[in-house]
């Protein structure tokens, strides 16, 4: 064969591939895995050119693909202070009190956790005092909420209620004045659409250096789930003129209430876009919203008489244009969070039938029912989840989650195994910014999940990893290219200092990652390489 570009040896590879479970090295060239095989097959692979890179003992696998991530928008989203470390009022208050003003006196911030309000009603009394009148966007760890205060609210010219074409609110009192408390996309653009957003080229800048930092942690891809606004795409094509992308990113634009014909055309044509590492591929949709929000769509209403409404007032409405994207080839992804969205979504699947051309996915999936798991294997549909999310609630069930679910519901919580175990593709990912993009976390809560579902059966250290791996591209249609190490691949390819199937949890949170190839472009390299 021609002389590789580059050949990594010394290494414990594990391929998942179960033609050749396991060998000693790899030999990558443009772009592709061409030959596996064992250390002294290096010798003849070699040309004059090739790169030789000794990993030192290191465990080898695919590339680790983030299923669920929003590197591009979360860059807004992750604007201003970083609110994750809030425990209760007095450390919100404290953290507002000496946040920073961007242009126009705006405050900003972001990851406030639902638990700190202490039970209490999400309101804007809770923190005008410590702004002194500022205007502030602060959105909840679940992105499907903010808090904001009253000079926002004027702002945007928000006095009270107003009805929206998708499950939206904006929180009023008994006598109809806003609370500040937004819920879901439509409200919260009202006031979001005014906040100061970063330039063109900070967003370009930050994007570089997120999309480094994710590879550092192993991440060779990620399944993007939205397209941001429109000029993402234009983004992306500036970023690998002058360079690179860090990572390949798979993007699916949403499609929401209210969708026609021609909506669904022009959905349909964006999945000709792509570059060298992108591509739109796919649509997402959401079914419902949050527990803690009150919007997750429940069969039963939660503990505050909520969640009893879909994401979609016309639920059936989602289902055509289901129907219509999978006549044109296109895989949905749908947001359901709650026991009767997911229930909704796979109803909507199987009433495809036979016909059915592509294998659709539902993302987060936090309480599913006994009765619901053997169908996402009877009908072919992926699930995608996210361990992370465990860590926003509490094993006594004294949390936001679990006390709106109540008992039954809260023992349902993030069913990964029951999934696995039900013959189920189950993709793992992080949904940054909502929890860290950090790929070791995403293995080592998938092997010891946290909060109300730590009581749960997890997975084992192969099941993680597959979830990053072999599984995440079943979800994307890739699995003649990635996901294994096998001759003929896409040179996505992970080096972990110890066995991320075999070393404990604690020890892999840590684990230092020695290389990151994403298509055959090393993205990261430690000092000892």
């Amino acid at each position: 064969m021609p002389a590789p570009d580059t050949v990594l040896t010394g290494a414990r590879v594990r391929t998942l591939d179960p033609a050749r479970p396991e060998a000693r090295a790899v030999a990558v060239r443009d772009g592709e895995i061409v030959a596996v095989g064992d250390e002294a097959d290096v010798r003849d692979w070699r040309g004059s050119g090739t790169e030789l890179v000794d990993l030192h003992g290191a465990t080898l696998t695919p590339g680790l693909t983030d299923a669920h991530s929003h590197p591009v928008w979360g860059i807004e989203m992750a604007e201003g202070t970083d609110l994750s470390a809030v425990r209760d009022l007095d450390q919100l208050r404290a953290a507002l009190r000496t946040a920073d003003r961007g242009p126009g006196g705006w405050v900003t911030g972001h990851g406030l956790d639902h638990n700190a309000f202490g039970g209490r009603p999400v309101h804007r009394s809770l923190i005008e005092e410590a702004l002194a009148g500022a205007p502030a966007f602060l959105r909840l760890y679940d992105g499907h909420s903010a808090l904001v205060t009253g000079a926002a609210l004027a702002a945007a010219g928000i006095t009270g209620p107003r009805a929206f074409a998708q499950r939206s609110e904006i929180v009023c009192d008994a006598d109809g004045r806003p609370t500040g408390h937004l819920v879901e996309h439509a409200a919260m653009a009202l006031v979001g659409a005014l906040v100061p957003k970063p330039s063109y080229a900070q967003r370009r800048a930050r994007l570089v250096a997120l999309l480094g930092a994710m590879a550092a942690t192993g991440l060779t891809g990620a399944h993007v789930m939205d397209l941001g606004d429109g000029d993402v795409p234009a983004l992306l094509a500036t970023v690998e003129y002058e360079g690179d992308l860090p990572l390949r990113l798979r993007l699916a634009p949403w499609c929401m209430p209210g969708a026609t014909a021609q909506d669904l055309d022009e959905l349909i044509g964006l999945q000709r876009l792509g570059g060298r590492h992108w591509q739109v591929g796919g649509v997402k949709f959401f079914m419902d919203g949050t527990v803690e929000g009150g919007t997750a769509w429940l069969e039963h209403a939660d503990c505050h008489g909520q969640g009893t409404d879909a994401f979609w007032p016309e639920p059936e409405a989602y289902a055509r244009a289901v129907r219509v994207l999978d006549a044109a080839g296109v895989r949905t992804a749908t947001h359901a969070i709650g026991d009767a969205a997911v229930r909704h979504v796979l109803d909507t699947v199987a009433s495809l039938g036979r016909q059915a051309r592509m294998r659709h996915r539902i993302e987060h999936i936090e309480t599913v029912p006994d009765d619901q798991l053997k169908r996402f294997a009877e009908l072919g549909v992926i699930a995608s989840m996210q361990p992370p999310h465990t860590a926003y609630t509490r094993a006594d069930h004294t949390d936001e989650w679990s006390k709106r679910l109540g008992g039954d519901r809260a023992a349902r919580a993030w069913r990964c195994r029951d999934l696995r175990d039900a013959g189920a593709v189950l993709a793992l990912g992080s949904d940054w910014p909502i929890a860290d993009y950090d790929a070791r976390q995403v293995l080592v809560t998938a092997r010891s999940p946290l909060g109300a579902a730590s009581a749960g059966p997890a997975l084992t250290g192969l099941m993680a990893l597959e979830g990053l791996t072999s599984h995440a591209a079943l979800a994307a249609g890739e699995e003649r290219v990635a996901g294994r190490i096998a001759p003929g691949c896409r040179a996505d390819l992970t080096a972990f200092g110890l066995d991320p199937v075999t070393a404990p949890p604690d020890e892999l949170a840590e684990a230092p990652v020695r290389l990151t190839m994403s298509g055959g472009r090393i993205t990261h390299r430690d000092g000892g390489l």
